[in-house]
């Protein structure tokens, strides 16, 4: 089992978010909004080792738990385990507490070993995933461990990590521009996502005075064309409900121009997006690890605004810079341009 960890120092280390490591030689480097993946093939006997080290997110949840959890999501949701992971003694490493383990698993006719540590500290969790059929490459996944590193987290970081945001009348205001980006993939190698150029963005701009915003675009390689989506209206807050109540809006259909995600070609046709009033059960958190907020909206039905109910409700997270991450399409105007 590879989990024989030290956060030593390590010669020419790179570093992702909070942490640093050293890039085995002849690796290739994925990097993505959600992580990175590090991997190397030898597909004369399909033969593969497999690093992906995932984005440091915010969490309340002890560290036990959120190996449990990325377990769950990273390793038993990609690969065939049937056993429970044999786990190592938790270490405490620069003020983040490390967990351990690995087991070994089928991916089609392939056997191999998966290993998972996720490290908790400051109100925060990071997870680094091991995955290889393959003894050819056991060294330099050892090297690559020992070289791993952790930026300390701030000490003022640990504690609480939740808190919601109140007005001078002490109710939770929403006041401020909330995006959600999703990247779109393609499937999975070796248990991996793949990501394409694609993309699902929607944005809530809520403005001080009861007025907001709403845009979507979907960008999708599996899609000859580009949807676009704009609404405006009135929003009232009442307790835990965030009332929307849009007065104009539609939807669109563009052409793509070049297969260039970040170009508009020209319009085709209206969609069937129709704006509708809709009460959402809302919370905001705000995460000290991170220092970053987030506005869930549950509207416990499906809307033409947020597409499938998802129970859990759709998270927005609070723009830091107040910059839009959705481009009008051309002659299209609001209140987000030239910021």
């Amino acid at each position: 089992m590879i989990v024989a960890i030290s956060f030593t120092s390590f010669a020419q280390k790179q570093t992702f978010d909070v942490v640093s490591y050293a890039l085995p030689k002849g690796w290739q480097e994925l990097k993505n909004e959600a992580g990175i993946q590090l991997s190397i093939t030898d597909k004369k006997n399909a033969s593969y080792a497999i690093v992906v080290i995932t984005k440091a997110t915010a969490s309340t949840a002890s560290a036990t738990e959120n190996f449990n959890n990325d377990w769950l999501k990273l390793v038993k949701s990609t690969v065939q385990v049937n056993a429970e992971p044999i786990m190592q003694q938790p270490t405490n490493e620069n003020g983040w507490e490390v967990i351990s383990g690995g087991a070994n698993y089928a991916d089609g006719a392939n056997t191999g070993m998966a290993t998972l540590l996720t490290a908790t500290g400051g109100g925060q969790m990071v997870s680094v995933v091991l995955m290889t059929n393959t003894k050819q490459h056991q060294n330099e996944l050892l090297a690559f461990l020992n070289s791993l590193a952790l930026t300390k987290p701030a000490q003022n970081e640990i504690g609480n990590a939740t808190a919601t945001i109140s007005n001078q009348a002490g109710k939770p205001s929403v006041a401020g521009l909330w995006c959600d980006n999703h990247l779109e993939t393609s499937g999975y190698y070796n248990g991996f996502p793949q990501y394409t150029a694609g993309y699902f963005r929607r944005e809530y701009l809520f403005k001080d005075d009861g007025t907001y915003i709403f845009r979507l675009k979907n960008w999708s390689t599996l899609m000859k064309e580009i949807l676009f989506a704009y609404e405006s209206g009135t929003y009232v807050v009442q307790a835990n409900q965030l009332i929307v109540i849009p007065n104009q809006g539609r939807g669109e259909w563009w052409s793509k121009k070049d297969n260039n995600a970040s170009l508009w070609g020209n319009r085709l046709k209206a969609s069937d997006y129709k704006p509708e009033k809709t009460n959402y059960i809302f919370e905001i958190k705000y995460y000290s690890g991170t220092d970053s907020y987030s506005l869930i909206l549950n509207p416990k039905k499906n809307t033409e605004r947020d597409g499938t109910y998802n129970q859990n409700g759709f998270s927005y997270a609070r723009s830091r810079t107040g910059k839009s991450i959705i481009d009008n399409p051309p002659g299209f105007k609001t209140s987000l341009e030239n910021k």
